[in-house]
Parts: C-alpha cells; sequence; structure tokens
C-alpha cells in the first residue's frame, strides 16, 4: 500500500495492460513505470517473477511483461465498470464477471487450477487468503496466455491460495 496507507486506483486496459505497465515491457521499462530502481525479488520457474512494492508482483514470459498480479490488501484496486477486481468477495467478484462477460460477449474459461478466466479482457480471478477470509486477488495476462491450451495449463500463481 502507499506509504499515505490509501490504495492506488489502475486502470484496466484489456489486451494492452493494467496501470503504467504495459504487456511486453522488459524488466527494466517495468521497474521504470513503477518509479522504482527495481524489484524487491525475483523468482524462477517457466515465467520469470519480480515482486515490487505495493503489492505488485509482475510475470515475464521470454523476457517480456506477460502477467501482472496484485495483491488483495496491498495492491492497486482495478475498477471494472464501478466494481473493485481486488480484495473484493471472491463470489461476488465471480458472479460479476460472470454477468459482465455475458453482457458484453466475452468468452469465459475456467483454468485447471479453477480460476475463473475473462478472455478479452485479460482478467484470472484468483484469490488469496487474508486472516480468516479470502478475498479477490486478480492476475492480468495477456490473452494469448488464456487462448492457448499449452499456456492456459501453465499459468503463473499456480497454487496462490496460500
Amino acid at each position: 500500500m502507499a506509504a499515505t496507507g490509501k490504495r492506488q486506483n489502475w486502470v484496466l486496459g484489456p489486451g494492452i495492460g493494467v496501470g503504467p505497465l504495459l504487456f511486453g515491457m522488459s524488466p527494466a521499462e517495468v521497474a521504470k513505470a513503477l518509479q522504482v530502481p527495481g524489484p524487491q525479488s525475483r523468482g524462477g520457474g517457466l515465467y520469470g517473477q519480480e515482486d515490487f512494492p505495493d503489492g505488485v508482483k509482475v510475470f515475464y514470459n521470454a523476457g517480456r511483461l506477460a502477467g501482472i498480479a496484485l495483491d488483495a490488501v496491498t495492491g492497486p484496486q482495478v475498477w471494472l465498470a464501478d466494481f473493485p477486481l481486488a480484495g473484493s468477495n471472491p463470489g461476488h467478484t465471480q458472479q460479476f464477471l460472470l454477468d459482465h462477460a455475458a453482457e458484453h460477449g466475452n468468452c469465459i474459461l475456467f483454468t485447471p487450477d479453477a480460476s475463473l478466466a475473462v478472455i478479452g479482457l485479460g482478467i484470472l480471478l484468483r484469490d488469496q487468503r487474508v486472516d480468516e477470509a479470502r478475498l479477490t486477488r486478480p492476475l492480468f495476462v495477456t490473452d494469448e496466455l488464456l487462448e492457448s491450451e499449452y499456456y492456459r495449463g501453465r499459468l503463473p500463481l499456480e497454487g496462490v491460495t496460500e
């Protein structure tokens, strides 16, 4: 969360990115966009992973930004049609996304880990335990990752419901 204790508000650009982060950015461009010298930590695996302050985690595919995860509590807030996607009740958010997809003609699917994905918006709905509650932790990805069966089974953050 920002030093003021107020959560940042980011805008979703379907297929483009979220907030100041644009899909296809290099790691250096991501750090510059977030106005930090670099990530707090890095992880390996199928996707290069970097953790940044204020609840932002990014994933790279072939060295380019392909996924952005926002912490349910400390991450920026992203709104879709006046509905908060981060830190909300998972059941309510899932229903909202199903209704929104039906109204706007977006395809939906469930990933192998039972996460709801909305193709065309690049939203993958995950949840996160916060004390005794579970809150939404959205992951924004390129449609390429959602549309490909190969990638769909290997999306970042498997098992995020720690």
